[in-house]
């Protein structure tokens, strides 16, 4: 099926990138203990397609096309892909090129509920396929799905308490599982949970919820003195050492790391000392940073783990091309989310981690030159495209640019977390 040409709008021409290129963010979908679930994906071609948002055809297609081109593996973590899918993938069967114990098919509000649609989603069930009604609303004229539908999706900010209790009452676990959109805040996250829904999608677990008067735990406090220890301008590495003895995990991951097929050593590395002194101060520093945050988010959400090692590997990434006088762009995201992950405030962190003021001023939502580099994550992280290409001009930074090295941080951070 080919879609009718369009006439780009010429003062967009000049940001519209070649054929080929992919920009891509996701949301993760948790259950009720903070797991992910799986992810919604989000993705564009170019500039110009994030001005043709009426076009849920093409809109559709790119998703399977990016889909397909990146591998749900990496997307997703080997979690469940939740891929738009309008009538035309549906009846086409397009979207059974993805693997189908890695897909759930979201079926948008405009579809009709008609015989031929009936018939594909009963073909897409039988081939083990997961289904989810997009935007399920009350009087919703896709009702005769849910005896297909596995997830009815329902919009907190478009309906009322009493009519999410209702449709959790009516559809409740026996006929579908319900999906929470929308959930921004923690308030919103726990009344959903009270209301019956079993999953949750939103921006709520990137705002931690205020802890007061809470203490840090014993080895959380060794995390944060870790990176106390690789934030100093002079490294001490006896004190490194000590404090990588004393945590096991993170003997074992360096050892590991060590004597990886990435460095080839001839001889096997057994001592901390020796791995240490084999990296070096900038490799040490760095390496410090990104177990500790492995190691401290083990009893958290994975999303946020893997979220903080995409930030500061994009903030990487992009440190050649911004200026940032001496702030550690890398630094700059790892303890973006590091508040969440040890369950204190950024504050509480900050003053425990000597860090530039640049960096602090921005990580408490303060003035700093380093603002636009922080937003631009956080854009194209969210998939607010429009956002991420205005903050891409003002950094003088090409939009295709920023998305190749925004999913070169996605593999990095992948293959760094399962290692």
């Amino acid at each position: 099926m080919t879609t009718p040409a369009r006439s780009p709008d010429p003062e967009l021409a000049k940001s519209v990138p070649p054929p080929g290129a992919r920009f891509v963010a996701r949301q993760p979908i948790l259950t009720k203990d903070g797991k992910v679930f799986g992810y919604a994906l989000l993705f564009r071609d170019g500039a110009e397609s994030y001005f043709c948002t009426a076009d849920r055809e093409a809109a559709s297609r790119s998703t399977l096309d990016s889909s397909l081109l990146m591998g749900l593996d990496v997307l997703c973590n080997g979690r469940r892909a939740f891929v738009n899918c309008t009538r035309d993938m549906l009846l086409k069967d397009y979207v059974t090129l993805l693997p189908s114990s890695q897909t759930v098919v979201e079926i948008l509000e405009s579809v009709a509920p008609d015989d031929l649609v009936m018939a594909a989603c009963q073909r897409l069930k039988e081939a083990g396929y997961m289904i989810a009604l997009d935007d399920f609303g009350v009087d919703d004229a896709r009702e005769s799905l849910t005896d297909i539908a596995d997830i009815l999706k329902v919009d907190v900010r478009r309906t009322s308490p009493e009519q999410r209790a209702a449709m959790v009452k009516r559809y409740g676990p026996w006929r579908c599982r319900l999906l929470a959109e929308k959930v921004e805040t923690r308030e919103e996250f726990v009344a959903a949970q009270k209301a019956g829904f079993l999953y949750f999608q939103g921006y709520f677990f990137r705002r931690p919820e205020i802890l007061k008067a809470q203490d840090i735990a014993g080895n959380r406090l060794n995390y944060v003195r870790m990176l106390q220890a690789v934030s100093q301008p002079e490294l001490d590495p006896r004190e490194i050492e000590n404090a990588i003895k004393g945590e096991a995990a993170l003997c074992y991951r360096l050892l590991r790391y060590m004597n990886s097929a990435v460095f080839g050593f001839a001889n096997e590395i057994h001592s901390v000392r020796h791995a240490l002194s084999m990296l070096g101060e900038r490799e040490v520093r760095r390496w410090v940073r990104l177990v500790v945050t492995l190691a401290a988010g083990q009893e958290k959400s994975s999303e946020l783990v893997l979220s903080a090692l995409v930030r500061a590997r994009f903030c990487e990434l992009l440190s050649p091309k911004v200026q940032h006088g001496d702030s550690d762009l890398f630094l700059l995201g790892l303890l973006s989310l590091m508040d969440a992950i040890l369950e204190i405030p950024m504050a509480e962190v900050l003053d425990k981690v000597p860090i530039d003021l640049e960096t602090k001023a921005v990580l408490l939502g303060g003035g700093s030159r380093l603002r636009p580099v922080y937003q631009l994550v956080l854009a194209q992280e969210s998939g607010d495209w429009q956002r991420s290409a205005e903050l891409g001009r003002s950094l003088n930074l090409i939009e295709t640019d920023i998305a190749d090295l925004h999913w070169q941080a996605m593999q990095w951070a992948r293959q760094v977390s399962s290692e």
